[in-house]
């Protein structure tokens, strides 16, 4: 795997930056890595040929049951996040699921204050866990990994990470549910939405938060990062808004060519992938990530910063601010 993802990295070239507020998008640039045809999650629960149901009437909290009709097999990204049946739960690691295949898959849950059936089968609202968390569950997910436990999180410490952020949002809800962070930022997500766009030959986008790297996500082909942008961006901004501060002036360019030379450098280990695959894990004191191959190419791949900004304290205050000044200009 170190092999498959140093050649996948090799060929990732920063394009020109893009940036809104106290975000930064830099385009990750190349060739389509592979000619692996898949179905996305979106694309295959609204052609009704993938079922995502608790694993049997009583429910697992960190499984659930995915059952693919069709005749190509369906990518669903880590961090995705699945709604309904007892509870809301986001994906642990991305996944590969087979072609007419029933598939027990690792999840972790994002509505800690319910336990009771609202749909039979979950359904997308088109969301991704927020970037900061997202890291957090891969440290999680590799740990278990090298203790061979699977692909499992840290339930209690992602329920933490939720309810500190919806309380810094004012977005508490009475199943302490994820989704109402959102719905809480709606208007300012959709601001940050509307000023970043896809570029032609774009694999993967690498994002800063003022001005200090956070992640990068990139896909083995571009129509993958075309189809999945609108909620990689979220996901991003989430944090941005939640994280408003001072921008620092750095060079965005130099500081995407740094962090992809730490993926680079970052250790590897090769672990059984949770459906098809080769599941690859990084880490080091800079960075930690995973990336998903199929046949030797690299289908997705997340990188994390280990060395951005994490204290929260003071940030609140300045997003009201902004949310102030915007309103007033509106």
């Amino acid at each position: 795997m170190k092999e498959i993802i140093g050649t996948y990295l090799e060929a990732l070239t920063p394009g020109e930056p893009q940036g809104y507020v106290n975000l930064t998008l830099v385009p990750l640039l190349g060739p389509d890595q592979t000619d692996a045809d898949y179905l996305l999650l979106d694309e295959a629960l609204a052609l009704e040929v993938l079922t995502v149901t608790e694993v049997s009437g009583t429910g697992s909290v960190p499984e659930l049951r995915v059952e693919n009709t069709a005749e190509r097999p369906v990518l669903i990204l880590d961090g995705e996040e699945l709604v309904g049946a007892k509870q809301n739960r986001v994906v642990n690691t991305t996944l590969l699921i087979a072609a007419a295949s029933t598939t027990v898959i690792p999840v972790s849950c994002v509505e800690q204050g319910r336990w009771s059936y609202d749909t039979q089968r979950f359904r997308s609202e088109k969301r991704m866990m927020n970037a900061d968390l997202r890291a957090m569950k891969a440290t999680h997910v590799h740990a278990s990994l090298k203790r061979s436990s699977g692909h499992r999180s840290n339930q209690a410490a992602l329920w933490h990470g939720i309810s500190d952020k919806a309380a810094r949002r004012d977005a508490d809800s009475p199943s302490m549910a994820m989704s109402s962070i959102y719905e809480k930022d709606r208007s300012l997500l959709e601001d940050y939405r509307k000023a970043f766009h896809p570029v032609p030959g774009q694999l993967g986008a690498l994002f800063l938060v003022n001005g200090k790297p956070a992640g990068l996500d990139a896909y083995g082909r571009r129509e993958t990062l075309e189809a999945t942008f609108p909620k990689l961006l979220t996901s991003y901004a989430l944090d941005a808004v939640d994280r408003y501060g001072e921008t620092e002036a750095t060079d965005p360019t130099k500081e995407a060519r740094d962090l992809l030379q730490a993926a680079r450098a970052a250790r590897v280990e090769a672990f059984e992938a949770a459906a098809l695959g080769q599941d690859g894990r990084l880490a080091s004191d800079a960075v930690i990530g995973f990336a998903l191959a199929l046949e030797g190419k690299v289908l997705h791949l997340s990188v994390f910063s280990r060395k951005g900004e994490t204290s929260q304290g003071p940030l609140r205050t300045r997003m009201a601010r902004y949310t102030t000044r915007r309103r007033h200009t509106e």
